[in-house]
């Protein structure tokens, strides 16, 4: 953490500064929100520069990057707004085509007479393109609390799977999806980011074979008696919080089966807990998979279970030195294993 604070403090230390440089790299980025409309060789040479800066997913890039997102930025909410806006900027310069080659947009709306928008960032596909696998979580966190766990770790996921596909050849396309506005007084509205960024999808046709919501992964614990259930659930499942949930509807089982097989397939020491779920079981459609479902698309949530596990749930002691960073490493690569085999099936 004291090793990473002067890089911390030199990309967020100065709002101002961020805004600045997140700015320059976005007026880049929105040139080549068209990939198909770029040549082909010049798709190749970004690739190619891209895959130079590939990086495996490691807990020290986790730790790091969560220490900008939920320690120098802290809280970012519509009441936040420059908070919010410095958290979209900088995952937007973080992953374009300056940084990690992918061809970023804004999907942007206005609540309250102010811009906000959903980061998103796009790797096209090869012999499947016009099929997407979308893998998003939200950036926004609630009043008085820093979102380290709830959703820092979903953010930093998602771009830590980015990193990993760098510059790769895929058959399906690729989107990594930053979600606004998940969060309470947004949650299950038109307003929420991912319902906004779904329904869109829909009218415009386009095809996702899957959507996986990374949302609040990163507490664990060995001690029988760590994991509650809802209502319902309770003495079927194991008492230990040392798993990461994946849960979907009943449409999307085949995506969950999926998702299942490929990251057991990946030797992942946290073992997966999946099923499909009835919607109306409490938590279950508690994220931005919800807008997928709603949209008609399969989707599943990848989760620690958030309340049901994590004491520090919406709470301003949801810091950055409670996260099981290592646990959430294992996680991260077992999903890139699933990303990899839904993006070539």
């Amino acid at each position: 953490m004291d090793t990473g604070r002067v890089i911390r403090f030199c990309l967020v230390g100065l709002p101002l500064g961020v805004i600045a440089l997140g700015v320059g790299s976005v007026a880049y980025t929105h040139f080549l929100n068209d990939p198909g409309a770029e040549p082909e060789e010049e798709i190749e040479k970004r690739n190619t520069v891209a895959g130079m800066m590939r990086s495996e997913i490691s807990t020290e890039d986790l730790r790091r990057s969560l220490g900008i997102l939920a320690g120098d930025i802290g809280e970012r909410h519509f009441e936040r707004y420059e908070s919010l806006r410095t958290a979209a900027l900088w995952i937007e310069s973080t992953l374009g085509p300056n940084n990690l080659g992918y061809a970023m947009r804004r999907q942007t709306y206005q609540v309250e007479g102010r811009d906000v928008w959903n980061v998103i960032a796009e790797l096209p596909g090869t012999s499947r393109a016009d099929e997407v696998v979308v893998v998003g979580a939200h950036y926004d966190t609630v009043p008085e609390c820093p979102g380290a766990n709830d959703n820092g770790t979903g953010v930093v996921a998602a771009m830590a799977l980015a990193k990993a596909f760098a510059g790769s050849r895929n058959a399906r396309t690729l989107q990594v999806v930053a979600f606004v506005n998940e969060e309470p007084p947004y949650y299950k509205t038109d307003e929420m980011g991912s319902a906004v960024f779904a329904r869109d999808c829909r009218q415009s046709g386009i095809k996702i074979a899957g959507m996986l919501c990374l949302e609040t992964m990163g507490c664990y614990s060995d001690e029988p008696g760590s994991q509650k259930y809802p209502p319902g659930l309770e003495g079927h499942f194991p008492e230990a919080g040392n798993f990461i949930a994946l849960v979907g509807n009943e449409t999307s089982r085949s995506l969950v089966e999926a998702v299942e097989s490929a990251y057991a397939a990946s030797g992942s020491s946290v073992p997966a807990l999946a099923g499909a779920f009835p919607e109306e079981i409490e938590g279950v459609g508690w994220s931005d998979h919800w807008s997928f479902w709603r949209a008609g698309y399969p989707a599943l949530m990848a989760t620690d279970t958030a309340p049901f596990r994590y004491a520090h749930y919406h709470q301003p002691e949801d810091t950055v030195d409670r996260i099981d960073f290592d646990r959430l490493a294992e996680v991260t690569r077992g999903l890139e294993a699933a990303v990899r085999a839904l993006l070539n099936p």
